[in-house]
């Protein structure tokens, strides 16, 4: 059984022959690499190559095409800050707090800003490891994207103040979100995680998420599975007890639970889902690698009799993790 077989049979929460290692390895992969993080979120192949090392070094069983959350309004013409050891911020804005949505036109991922570089970086990891590992690609969900369209700030004022407004701003996020998608199944993901943080309990209340972000997520994971992604995944993070159980209904067959969760709680909450998750990622910073091994151990044990669990990490490993705890986490599933 390789490694896409692996995930695909447990996404079905079918038996596998061993967990499947899936941690939120992004820009750790740089570091790897001995890439700064700059030239890792602008140069396609080498973000491929990165993924690749990172995968072979801690015997994963996927590789991630996930830039950062200023993509998507960056291709629509918003400023962004770089540095070198640091992800971007989006520092100018598409829109102002009065600006109406419908002037903005859906840009040709092919071209658009850093968009690019997401599918070179797909179409070079396909091509090398062609179907013996997951391929996975990523694109902002409708909330995260409208927040950086406006500001987070802004776009929490006009979910009180001025809701068609806000409306209107998922609906085109939810476009965004769709076509971007599209184009990285084309370009060889075999699935696409809709990231969608600022979607969190810790953001937004779940009656907010459930009336407004729920419907349109629904739309982006039927979007990807009618372009012939392998399964749906749902990555938000945070305290996301009060919505989890919307996963399923809205139709993600993958659902991330962060370390707020116990295993058992998020297996309540989605009995027929397969979970991803839920290593709390600053531990991979200042944790004892036993320590490490041992939460990881934990889950894959909580999991035994059930199945459907990838193991994870609940948010993004720290670019600076240390190695040491990212290899404990391996080791986990490689010990009797």
């Amino acid at each position: 059984m390789n490694s896409l077989e692996r995930i695909l049979r447990a996404t079905r929460l079918e038996p596998v022959d061993r967990t499947p290692l899936v941690p939120q390895l992004f820009g750790h992969a740089a570091v790897c690499a001995g890439l700064s993080l700059r030239d890792y979120l602008h140069d396609g192949e080498a973000l491929a190559h990165a993924q690749i090392r990172a995968r072979e070094r801690y015997r994963t069983d996927a590789v991630f095409a996930f830039l950062d959350f200023g993509v998507e309004a960056e291709a629509l013409g918003a400023q962004l800050s770089f540095g070198d050891d640091r992800y971007p911020d989006v520092v100018g804005c598409v829109l102002g707090a009065d600006d109406e949505p419908a002037r903005l036109r859906l840009p040709d991922p092919a071209s658009a800003g850093r968009m690019p570089v997401c599918l070179r970086a797909l179409r070079t990891m396909r091509q090398r490891l062609g179907d013996s590992a997951l391929v996975a690609g990523a694109v902002a969900g409708p909330m995260t994207a409208s927040a950086q369209l406006y500001g987070i700030e802004n776009a929490l004022y006009l979910a009180i103040d001025d809701p068609p407004r806000l409306a209107a701003a998922l609906d085109f996020s939810t476009r965004l979100a769709i076509r971007y998608g599209l184009a990285q199944l084309d370009a060889g993901a075999h699935a696409v995680i809709v990231f969608d943080p600022a979607a969190s309990p810790a953001v937004v209340p779940p009656g907010f998420f459930r009336e407004f972000l729920a419907p349109r997520l629904g739309r982006v994971l039927a979007a990807l599975r009618g372009g012939g992604a392998a399964f749906t995944w749902l990555n938000i993070a945070g305290p996301t007890a009060g919505i989890l159980d919307c996963y399923a209904h809205i139709g993600a067959d993958v659902a991330t639970f962060d370390y707020y969760l116990s295993a058992a709680e998020a297996s309540r909450l989605l009995p027929r889902t397969c979970l991803a998750g839920n290593l709390k990622s600053l531990d991979f910073l200042d944790a004892a690698p036993d320590v490490v091994k041992r939460e990881a151990r934990g889950l894959v044990a909580a999991f035994g009799g059930r199945g459907g669990f990838l193991l994870s990490s609940g948010c993004e490993i720290p670019p600076e993790a240390a190695a040491g705890n990212i290899a404990a986490m391996a080791a986990a599933l490689n010990e009797d």
